[in-house]
C-alpha cells in the first residue's frame, strides 16, 4: 500500500482533475478497512476518549468532507453506491448490526453528523434521492436526534445548523428555531474585525477559520436567498477576517502551527476553499488559488501518511505525543474540508486562474482578539506570530504549548512536554521554564495581564501565587529580545529556550551539528538552519538542550539553545536575545539588538538603525 502516499508526493495539484485525483489517493488505502456492512472504518487502533465503534464512525463520515464535494462538483466517484451509499443505508438502519445508534448530550457523533448534513445540501442527488422510502426516514430520523441533544458551548453548535440545512434542502422537517438559536450564540462569540473564538473567553485560533467561519460561509452560501441579511453578515466579516489570517501563511504554502488540532494539518486552509464556494473575494481568485494549491503541495510533500498509506496522527511526521485527547485514527481527515473547491463546476473561474503569490505584506502586524504579532521575513520565508497568552485557559492537552508559547513560527514549529523530568523531557522551546531547584519545571499556562503593539507585547503571569513574572518580548525577526522581570518569594532554576533547530533524519554523529557556546550565548547551525541565544544580564548560562524525541511537531530530533541561570528570593531581571533563521548558516548572527542596562532602566535599540525600541524603567 506504500505506493499510495507516493502517488500523491507526486500529484503536481495544479487543475482540477489533480485534486479530485488527490481526494480518491488519500481514499483508497481506507478501502480495505471498511467493516463488512461498510458503515465502519477500522482505520487503526489508537485509543481516544469516546468508544471505539464512535472512533470506527467518524473514520466513515470524515472521508465525505471531500467526497461530497467531489460529486456535487460533477466529480465520480466508483466506489460511492456499493461501499459508501451502502455504509449510509446501513449506518443509519436501527435493525442493521452496524447501526451507528443512539446519540447523547455532548456526543462526538454530533460533530460527525455535519459531513451528512453537507452531502444532503449539496448533492442530495447522490446520497439521498437513490434511497428507497424506508432508507430515506432512517437517515432523517438518525440525523434528527441533533435537535434533542446539547452540545458543547463552541463551535460545535454549528454542527446542527449544517446538519439542519441538509434536511432542508431535501424538503424534510428541519429545527429552524433550533438554528436561529445557535447562530445567535455564535455572536456572542464575535470579537470585532472578522475575529471569533471558539466560545465565550476562549481562545481564537484555527477553529475561527476552519470551524466558525468555514459553517458561516456555508450558510451564506446556501442560505443567501432566504436569510440574505445573516449571509451579508457572515461574507463581510470573512472579508475581514481574511485580511489577518493571510499573514499566517509563507510563501511556501507552509501556515504557523498554532493551537489545538494540529492534526487536522490541511485544514489549515479550508478557510480559502470556503470563501471560494460561497464566491467572497477578499482577494483576487488567483491569490486564493495559489494559497490552497501550494499549501497542499507543501503538506502532501511531507511523511504524513503511514506505510499502508493511512494518513497519520501528527503534524509534519507520525507523532502521538503531540494529539488531542480527541484524536482517533479517523480524525485527521477533517483535513479533507480543504476540498470543498471539488464542489466548483468545471467552468468556475477558480479552475481558470493563475495562480498567484501572496501580496505584498506587511513586516509586523497586530492581531489583537487573537494576542498576536506576526512577524515576516521575506527573504527566508520565516513567518513567526508572537504571543502575549490569554487571560482563561482549558482543559484540552499540552494547552501552555500550544497557547501560552512566546513565539509561534511556521519553520521550527514548537514542541510539547515528553514527560516531567528536566529540560530534555520538558522540550521547553520558546518558553520561560522555572522550578523550585528541583528539576519539575513549571511554565506560564494563562496571563494575568497582556499588550501588545507593533514592537512589543507584554504578560504578567504566576507560575505559583507568589512568584510573579513580567515578560517583555521585543517582535522581530531573525532577533527578538526577551526581558523577565521574576519576583519571587521561592528559589529558583530558570530557562528560557530559543526556538528548536531540527536534526535531520539522516544525521547520526551529534558532531554534525555546528554548536558554538560561550560565557554569555550560544549559536547553533546544520543543513536546516541556525538559530541561537545570547544572555544579555550576565546572570545566565548557555547549553544546547537535545530533548526527548518526538517533542517538537516539526522535527522528530531537536536541540534547543538555551539560557539558564539560578535566582533566590527576591526580585531580578533575565534578559536574553534570540535568533533563529531557516535554511541559513547564521549570517545575521553576529547583528543583535542592543540592549543598555543600568541600575534604573532597560533600553533596547535596532542592531540596524540605532533605533529606540523599548525602554522600561
Amino acid at each position: 500500500m506504500r505506493k499510495f502516499s507516493l502517488d500523491i508526493h507526486d500529484n503536481p495539484l495544479k487543475t482540477r482533475e489533480d485534486i479530485q485525483l488527490a481526494y480518491k489517493q488519500i481514499h483508497q488505502p481506507l478501502l480495505e478497512k471498511y467493516s463488512p456492512g461498510f458503515a465502519h472504518l477500522h482505520i487503526g487502533n489508537t485509543g481516544v476518549a469516546y468508544p471505539f465503534s464512535t472512533a470506527k464512525m467518524e473514520g466513515f463520515s470524515r472521508l465525505l468532507w471531500g467526497m461530497a464535494p467531489l460529486l456535487a462538483g460533477g466529480g465520480e466517484y466508483e466506489h460511492w453506491n456499493e461501499i459508501v451509499l451502502q455504509g449510509v443505508k446501513n449506518g443509519t438502519n436501527p435493525e442493521h448490526e452496524e447501526y451507528w445508534g443512539n446519540i447523547q448530550d455532548y456526543d462526538q457523533r454530533i460533530v460527525e453528523m455535519a459531513a451528512f448534513g453537507l452531502a444532503l445540501a449539496i448533492t442530495p442527488e447522490k446520497i439521498y434521492d437513490p434511497l428507497d422510502n424506508q432508507e430515506k426516514r432512517n437517515l432523517v430520523n438518525w440525523l434528527s436526534q441533533i435537535q434533542t441533544h446539547k452540545a458543547h458551548d463552541c463551535n460545535w453548535l454549528l454542527f446542527s445548523v449544517i446538519v439542519n440545512l441538509g434536511l432542508k434542502r431535501v424538503g424534510k422537517s428541519y429545527d429552524k428555531e433550533q438554528m436561529n438559536r445557535h447562530l445567535d450564540r455564535i455572536e456572542d462569540y464575535y470579537l470585532g474585525n472578522g475575529w471569533y473564538s471558539d466560545g465565550v473567553n476562549a481562545h481564537c485560533d484555527y477553529y475561527t477559520s476552519f470551524a466558525i467561519h468555514y459553517y458561516c460561509l456555508l450558510y451564506a452560501k446556501m442560505m443567501e436567498q432566504e436569510d440574505p441579511t445573516r449571509s451579508e453578515r457572515y461574507k463581510d466579516r470573512a472579508k475581514q477576517f481574511a485580511k489577518d489570517f493571510i499573514y499566517w501563511f509563507s510563501k511556501d504554502g507552509s501556515a504557523i502551527p498554532y493551537g489545538r488540532s494540529l492534526t487536522y494539518r490541511f485544514a489549515q486552509a479550508s478557510f480559502w476553499s470556503a470563501m471560494v464556494f460561497a464566491e467572497v473575494e477578499a482577494f483576487p481568485m488567483g491569490v486564493m488559488k495559489g494559497l490552497i494549491m501550494r499549501h497542499l503541495r507543501w503538506w502532501f510533500n511531507k511523511p504524513i501518511f503511514l506505510e499502508d498509506g493511512v494518513l497519520s496522527i501528527g503534524y509534519t511526521y507520525p507523532n502521538q505525543v503531540m494529539s488531542e485527547n480527541y484524536n482517533s485514527p479517523g480524525s485527521p481527515y477533517w483535513g479533507l474540508k480543504i476540498f470543498l473547491i471539488l464542489a466548483l463546476d468545471q467552468n468556475h473561474p477558480f479552475w481558470k486562474a493563475e495562480e498567484q503569490q501572496l501580496p505584498k505584506l506587511e513586516r509586523h502586524f497586530v492581531q489583537k482578539p487573537a494576542h498576536l504579532v506576526l512577524c515576516r521575513q521575506d527573504q527566508t520565508g520565516h513567518v513567526i506570530a508572537f504571543n502575549t497568552g490569554h487571560q482563561s485557559s482549558n482543559g484540552h492537552t499540552h494547552t501552555s504549548a500550544k497557547y501560552e508559547k512566546f513565539a509561534y513560527s511556521n519553520y521550527f514549529g514548537f514542541s510539547v512536554p515528553r514527560a516531567e523530568w528536566g529540560l530534555d523531557q520538558g522540550a521547553f522551546d520558546s518558553t520561560l521554564a522555572v522550578c523550585e531547584q528541583d528539576n519539575l519545571y513549571r511554565v506560564k499556562r494563562k496571563s494575568e495581564e497582556i499588550q501588545l503593539n507593533e514592537r512589543y507585547i507584554y504578560s504578567k503571569w504566576r507560575p505559583w501565587e507568589d512568584v510573579v513574572i513580567e515578560t517583555w518580548i521585543v517582535v522581530g525577526a531573525p532577533w527578538h529580545v526577551r526581558i523577565h522581570k521574576i519576583n519571587s518569594a521561592r528559589k529558583l532554576d530558570v530557562a528560557d529556550g530559543g526556538f528548536a533547530l531540527g536534526k535531520p533524519s539522516e544525521m547520526y554523529q551529534e558532531d554534525e551539528i555546528f554548536i558554538e557556546n560561550n560565557h554569555n550565548g550560544i549559536f547553533i547551525k546544520n543543513k536546516l538552519g541556525a538559530c541561537g541565544i545570547k544572555n544579555i544580564d550576565g546572570n545566565g548560562c548557555s547549553k544546547a538542550i537535545h530533548p526527548n524525541a518526538n517533542t517538537n511537531i516539526m522535527n522528530p530530533r531537536t536541540v534547543i539553545p538555551t539560557v539558564t541561570a539560578r535566582f533566590e528570593k527576591g526580585a531580578h531581571l533575565f534578559i536574553n536575545a534570540v535568533y533563529a533563521e531557516p535554511k541559513s548558516q547564521g549570517e545575521n548572527w553576529l547583528q543583535a539588538p542592543n540592549v543598555k542596562i543600568n541600575s534604573h532602566s532597560v533600553s533596547i535599540f535596532s542592531g540596524e538603525k540605532e533605533e529606540l525600541l523599548l525602554h522600561l524603567n
